[in-house]
């Protein structure tokens, strides 16, 4: 007996103290998943075990079991988590509406997920009542604010213009933004004006389901505001100002109309280029110009502003751009503007533009089916907005009829969605993360996580905006060129794909975080903003990223403190939920709609 303590005793030191105390773990969306579309878990294992094994679907409300399956095939992710060994749990063929929990037995012991419903619509449904919350919430709308905006100066300059209304951008950021990182030409994400359009699209993917749950009017009453702000926005020169800066003062004094450099350096260069929020504000005006509703605006002024603003650009664009040169970002944000006037207007002018940039993206797909930022090889790849020239083109093709042009646009959308897929899955990927292309010190490389070394010398983040964005891409791109008769009308592999993206951002990544605020079991901290703003239901933090101090973003990282660089894990920020909110419409869009 004493012997064979003995050996025990001498196996227990021999083994990492982890393979004692470890137990495995259950990442699963931690909201809820769509009746008709597919459903995944992620099971992590210290250890393989020995034999398959199988897992259950409980209903919560009566105890039974509803559904069994058995873990897929073992993957493993080294540059995650070293001699961890992942499973997926798949269970999309459970469609049954409920309150479920998943489960396995090992070694004689019982583990169980985070409880999740299982309805129709169920994303949309769960979430877009507090987003909406959450837009009405970052309104720059207090006295102090609408006291400072209504008479904001121009950066180097006395004159003073109206800039009253908009949405703070972040949580810890109350300044307003058409767009950033205009400096850095490659990197320029779409912000308040995206969050207009967002709404607008969503509002007319789902009237019907917007009605039904009393949100309609209050998503439209959004929108409107967002159009608004933009309108003020329109200088009487035809270009939008870019940015009102608040410089984190608490002083609402301090406010600046700015051009925006690294490290908060501000210059008069405020003016917005196709790439630099302008695209993307004439699209919405455009389209939003079509309700006939008025806001403090009317119809007409929307859609008058945004041929004002389209026909400025054709002439000043490149004036604009930082770098005097457009890019892939102009194409994909002045083809959404040509688009949505083309379809206000029927103009031939807006229709020829439309096919011009349609023609400059085809021009801009690589040999291994990533876009090119530029004519020197950068692949595109983007922090927030790497769906969006799929979904550029896919609004393009609501309107245009002419089969040569139809396919030169539906070439491009296959070919990106294909490459979607490719990179994500030519290494082990449980979670399914959307994986990307991009050039590192010279050489293009694949990764998870976008490199923390680019070319704006600091800005690395959680990449929730980019996942919605590329499901967004996969389920809209997909109803046209891989249409399928469930999984909202696209085929498994694309459907997929997308429910993946979205799950990680409800809770099912490594760090078990649901990062839409208010919901699920793990939410990241409150952080608190100045004017009374700050975290909000609703709102979406900026995710996960690579490793901290890894310049090609290789690795995984989430804090929630960091001597005051939390903000690159915690920090909600407006494209996180305008996005979501994209994928979720399309998500519950009745196929027949498109």
């Amino acid at each position: 007996m004493k012997y064979l303590y003995h050996c025990l005793l001498l196996i227990c030191l021999l083994l990492p103290a982890g393979h004692l105390l470890a137990k495995p773990v259950i990442y699963i969306n931690q909201i809820a998943f769509d009746s008709n579309g597919p459903k995944t878990a992620v099971v992590r294992f210290d250890v393989k075990p020995v034999t398959p094994i199988k897992f259950t679907l409980i209903n919560i409300t009566n105890g039974n079991v509803v559904f069994t399956g058995t873990l897929a095939d073992p993957q493993v992710i080294t540059e995650w988590a070293p001699g961890k060994v992942f499973y997926q749990a798949d269970f999309s063929s459970f469609n049954t509406n409920g309150n479920y929990q998943l489960s396995f037995k090992q070694d004689g012991e019982t583990y169980t997920s985070y409880t999740f419903k299982v309805r129709e619509n169920a994303v949309a449904k769960q979430t877009l009542s507090s987003i909406i919350h959450y837009y009405n919430k970052q309104r720059a709308n207090t006295p102090q604010e609408l006291s400072a905006d209504a008479k904001l100066k121009l950066f180097g300059s006395d004159k003073t213009v109206d800039m009253r209304g908009g949405w703070c951008d972040a949580s810890g950021d109350v300044s307003k933004y058409f767009s950033h990182l205009a400096y850095a030409n490659y990197m320029s994400p779409q912000q308040t004006p995206f969050v207009t359009w967002s709404m607008v699209s969503a509002s007319e993917a789902i009237p019907q389901l917007l009605a039904k749950w009393k949100l309609k009017d209050s998503l439209d009453n959004e929108a409107l505001y967002g159009a608004d702000y933009m309108m003020r926005a329109l200088s009487d020169s035809g270009y939008f100002y870019m940015i009102v800066f608040s410089y984190f003062n608490k002083d609402p004094n301090a406010r600046r109309v700015v051009g925006l450099l690294a490290n908060s350096v501000t210059t008069n260069q405020y003016q917005c280029a196709f790439r630099e929020g302008g695209g993307m504000a004439i699209a919405a005006l455009a389209r939003i110009s079509q309700w006939k509703k008025h806001g403090k605006f009317t119809s007409k002024q929307y859609l008058d502003g945004a041929k004002r603003a389209f026909a400025h650009l054709l002439v000043n664009n490149t004036k604009y751009d930082d770098d005097g040169k457009e890019n892939i970002i102009d194409d994909y944000c002045a083809l959404m503007a040509a688009t949505e006037l083309w379809i206000a207007t029927g103009e031939e002018m807006y229709k020829n533009e439309a096919r011009k940039r349609v023609n400059n993206l085809a021009g801009r797909m690589s040999a291994e089916g990533y876009f090119l930022a530029n004519h020197h090889g950068r692949p595109y790849w983007h922090a927030s907005d790497a769906g969006l020239p799929v979904l550029a083109l896919v609004r393009y093709l609501d309107k245009e009829q002419d089969a040569p042009h139809r396919n030169v646009a539906l070439d491009v959308i296959k070919r990106a969605l294909d490459y979607n897929l490719k990179v994500t899955h030519n290494v082990d990927n449980p979670f399914g993360y959307a994986r990307q292309s991009f050039m590192y010190k010279g050489k293009v490389q694949d990764g998870f996580f976008i490199p923390h070394d680019n070319e704006t010398g600091w800005w690395w983040q959680g990449e929730n905006a980019r996942l919605g964005s590329l499901a967004s891409a996969a389920i809209a791109g997909g109803r046209l060129v891989y249409p399928g008769n469930a999984n909202w009308g696209v085929n498994l592999p694309l459907a997929k794909f997308a429910e993946q993206q979205m799950d990680w951002i409800m809770g099912c990544n490594p760090y078990n975080m649901c990062f839409v605020y208010g919901f699920g079991k793990n939410n990241v901290p409150y952080m608190q903003s100045n004017f009374g703003h700050g975290s909000e239901r609703g709102g979406i933090s900026n995710g996960i990223t690579g490793k901290d101090g890894n310049g090609d973003g290789s690795g995984i990282d989430f804090k929630t403190e960091a001597e005051g660089n939390e903000w690159r894990w915690t920090e909600q920020w407006i494209p996180h939920a305008a996005w979501f909110l994209q994928a979720a419409a399309l998500m519950a869009q009745p196929v027949a709609l498109h």
